[in-house]
């Protein structure tokens, strides 16, 4: 059955695929197909196309400052910035130790409260566990008790049959 499944399954992928391309490349190859038609039948050339647009913009009207792509003084009067920069190598990387330092901490803590979390759980299981064992053990004790009780209660009462029977009764 699962064969069978599998088979549908990537039969009708491939009939998505197929159709997924279609939409996608049918209109295009449509068109292409339909211009190189009509190429090869005769058809008046078009004119060219008369158009009083203005020129494209360049990047220097648009924005100037774009145009000079030095980046030497970028952020120069931002003091955050220049102090951030200013810092030494060693700074840098004694910065970026404390902060993993921190991560590690904080990654450490949560770990910390998920295995007592675990442990506490694990303790709560272990106890109805107890539980469930103690019950148990009192049904089985209960279960011997009663079947002992069965046992000699049937004893009784072929005793008393046999008794009966000898007085004469019949029985059933």
């Amino acid at each position: 059955m699962s064969r069978r499944s599998g088979t549908c399954l990537r039969c009708c992928l491939v009939v998505f695929a197929v159709v997924s391309a279609l939409c996608v490349c049918g209109p295009a190859l449509y068109w292409k197909f339909k211009k190189g038609l009509s190429l090869g039948g005769t058809s008046p050339a078009c004119t060219p196309c008369i158009c009083d647009c203005p020129p494209p913009l360049s990047l220097l009207k648009i924005a100037p400052g774009l145009a000079n792509l030095s980046v030497t003084d970028c952020g120069g009067d931002d003091p955050d910035l220049k102090e951030e920069m200013g810092k030494q190598f060693v700074d840098l990387l004694s910065e970026e130790m404390k902060l993993q330092e921190t991560v590690s901490e904080e990654h450490a803590h949560h770990m910390n409260i998920t295995f007592i979390e675990a442990r506490r759980v694990a303790s709560q299981y272990q106890r109805e566990a107890e539980k469930c064992n103690a019950a148990t053990e009192t049904c089985e004790q209960a279960r011997e008790h009663a079947e002992a009780l069965l046992i000699k209660e049937k004893k009784v009462t072929s005793l008393w049959e046999r008794r009966a029977r000898r007085m004469g009764w019949e029985g059933e």
